[in-house]
């Protein structure tokens, strides 16, 4: 039998609490409403997406698709934002094709981008992982996240007060040669994009000192890690760059199959540092997934699967719920993202 077929069924007998709607009204800090990753919603009636978001109890929604040319994002805030401005925040982003046309001025040129989506409605800053793997500048050389020749992009932003949220690398397990011992060995195989084994490309722990050094640089501006931090595996690394910036905060989206295989390790983390994390799915405005995240945060339940497809889809393993306290509940899914956010 092939590995892809196996489809085994735990004989465990376990409590299955089903969650329909958050216990406090939810803003998702982390997600998308374009293609590939939110569904194409930008070219969708706005709403059903509203019923989708009601139905699941998201009251806030960040969509981090508005790209970096003024197209993409005028088209996402015309669409999304016009209608419904205190629904949705859209963030920009930055075109690094443009070093190469731009030369030693693009830093430069990138920060007196980001203050013309700001005019235009952006409330925030997206970073791509492209940052630390694949941006070259105008030399055809790989820049680091850490450069320093992009101190003024970041530097703007804090002085706008526009919050970066900043996805530099993927699981580290992507940085791994893809042999027997992978435990995302089927992912991988499914998304061969998805591969960065170093070399060719930097090693894991060079990309996440360089995310370290950038938000201790900068204790003015806000920078929020995607997918915790870039670092779910390792939730001590994750809460020591917490305790020494300020200025530093995570959110969840996507990281629920990490966090719930260590649940004792995840539950102390979130109430050390539970006026830091910020909800967000990164599923697309889907309540089913949304209901299991409700699931994980609130229950006890044990050993249940982490997403909606029958095959885990980061790692086949199932997760162990939290059951976090109220108090806590209460920052992480709206209070934290609203005070950051400024949306209250």
């Amino acid at each position: 039998m092939h590995l892809e077929n196996f489809r085994p069924r735990s004989k465990l007998v376990t409590r299955a609490t089903p969650v329909e709607r958050p216990r406090f009204s939810a803003f998702d800090a982390h997600n998308h409403l374009g293609e590939p990753f939110g569904g194409g919603w930008d070219k969708k009636p706005l709403p059903e997406l509203l019923d989708q978001l009601d139905a699941a109890g998201i009251v806030r929604y960040v969509d981090l698709d508005g790209g970096w040319g003024e197209q993409i994002l005028n088209a996402h805030l015309d669409h999304f934002k016009a209608h419904a401005p205190e629904r949705f925040l859209i963030f920009g982003g930055v075109d690094w094709s443009q070093w190469a046309e731009q030369g030693n001025a693009f830093p430069a040129w990138a920060a007196s981008r980001l203050r013309v989506q700001k005019e235009r409605g952006a409330e925030g800053l997206k970073i791509w992982k492209g940052l630390g793997l694949q941006v070259r500048d105008h030399n055809d050389q790989l820049v680091d996240v850490d450069d320093s020749r992009l101190v003024p992009l970041w530097e703007t932003a804090g002085e706008l007060g526009l919050p970066i949220i900043i996805h530099v690398a993927d699981p580290v397990a992507f940085f791994d040669p893809i042999d027997d011992s992978n435990e995302r060995w089927e992912e991988i195989g499914a998304h061969p994009d998805w591969a960065f084994t170093s070399p060719p490309f930097p090693p894991f722990m060079h990309i996440l000192d360089g995310l370290a050094n950038l938000v201790a640089r900068h204790p003015n501006t806000t920078f929020i890690g995607a997918h915790v931090g870039c670092y779910a595996e390792n939730l001590g690394w994750v809460a020591a760059l917490l305790a020494r910036c300020p200025n530093f905060h995570v959110d969840i989206s996507a990281r629920i199959g990490e966090l719930g295989r260590q649940p004792y390790t995840a539950r102390r983390f979130f109430l050390q540092y539970s006026e830091r994390i910020l909800f967000g799915s990164d599923m697309g405005p889907d309540p089913e997934a949304y209901r299991i995240i409700y699931r994980f945060l609130e229950t006890d339940d044990e050993y249940f699967n982490y997403n909606t497809g029958e095959i885990p889809r980061q790692g086949r393993w199932h997760v162990h719920g939290l059951y976090l306290p109220d108090d806590v509940l209460e920052k992480v899914y709206f209070g934290n993202a609203a005070r950051l956010l400024r949306k209250g």
